[in-house]
């Protein structure tokens, strides 16, 4: 991994030297922009709307548009001159739970590592974090954005974790939310049911990304010369007409998936009927097999 960006934790009057590392990589398919008739890449120009000039990359700078529609030009020794205390370092604001901490706030995960003589000064303040069962609130500035920040241990190694501000979280105004919804207890119930019989230990391993793996095949069938085969289309579910019965479909069907044993084959259901209507002496169906099939009336024209 290479380094993206060199400063210091301070803890007090303690000083630690670190070097940051992206914690993430994305793993999608990466593509180009092409002529479809031909594969050639797409380029664009950089064009000012003003002389119709194409412009350097040296000679980019970043502009702020004030209402009256005047551009304020900003250049890079701007950003640098900002006054941040922040710039080159990771300030401890103050220690917390980390289930105080809404997981809606977090952003990006870094690595940190000790560098220099930092080392000593590192796991002195890694082992005090782990026995506090805590996490340290901080605030670094990092790409010509400051931002607060969580500090914890992971695999024995400090993880940064940036975070939006408060203003940045949207508030849900949905309007479901101011209506009087009734969830009778039987139904509660049976969710509960349902969550306690799917609940496991979660191991990320588990899962896989179904789509990159889909798409890479297409990719592969391309390269061969084979037919792409298209997905069936799976059914849309419906409105769930009898929510207690869904439920209870579900319930079952997890149970199954955990003792592997084989889905039970649908019975009729008698045309809406309840359980003890639908279930028939076997006498009556032998009777109902032996008679001659009704006709279908015709409908008019």
């Amino acid at each position: 991994m290479r380094s993206i960006w060199k400063g210091a934790i301070s803890f007090g009057l303690v000083t630690i030297p670190v070097k940051l590392y992206s914690a993430t990589e994305q793993k999608d398919v990466s593509f180009h922009q092409v002529h479809r008739d031909d594969g050639g890449r797409i380029r664009y120009k950089r064009v000012c709307t003003i002389d119709g000039e194409e412009v350097p990359y040296a000679d980019i700078a970043k502009g702020y548009e004030l209402a009256s529609g005047e551009m304020v030009v900003l250049t890079d020794e701007d950003f640098e001159d900002l006054p941040l205390s922040t710039s080159r370092r990771i300030d401890v604001l103050q220690f917390a739970p980390a289930e105080q901490i809404d997981p809606i706030y977090f952003a990006k995960s870094y690595y940190l590592e000790p560098d220099a003589q930092g080392a000593k000064p590192y796991v002195l303040l890694r082992n005090a974090l782990e026995s506090s069962g805590q996490v340290a609130v901080v605030k670094v500035a990092l790409r010509q954005r400051e931002s607060l920040a969580t500090l914890r241990v992971r695999d024995g190694v400090f993880v940064l974790e940036t975070m939006l501000w408060p203003d940045e979280i949207r508030t849900p105004d949905f309007g479901f939310l101011e209506e009087d919804i009734e969830v009778r207890a039987q139904e509660l119930k049976m969710a509960e049911s349902l969550i306690t019989t799917m609940e496991s230990d979660f191991d990320p391993g588990e899962y896989h990304d179904t789509y990159r793996e889909a798409l890479q095949q297409v990719i592969e069938a391309k390269v061969a010369g084979k037919e792409v085969i298209a997905a069936p289309e799976e059914e849309e579910a419906g409105p769930a007409v009898d929510l207690m019965a869904a439920l209870r479909a579900s319930v079952e069907a997890a149970k199954r998936e955990r003792t592997g044993e084989p889905a039970k084959p649908k019975k009729a259901t008698g045309g809406g009927k309840s359980s003890k209507e639908a279930k028939e002496p076997k006498e009556a169906k032998e009777e109902e097999e032996k008679a001659p099939p009704k006709r279908k009336a015709r409908k008019s024209a």
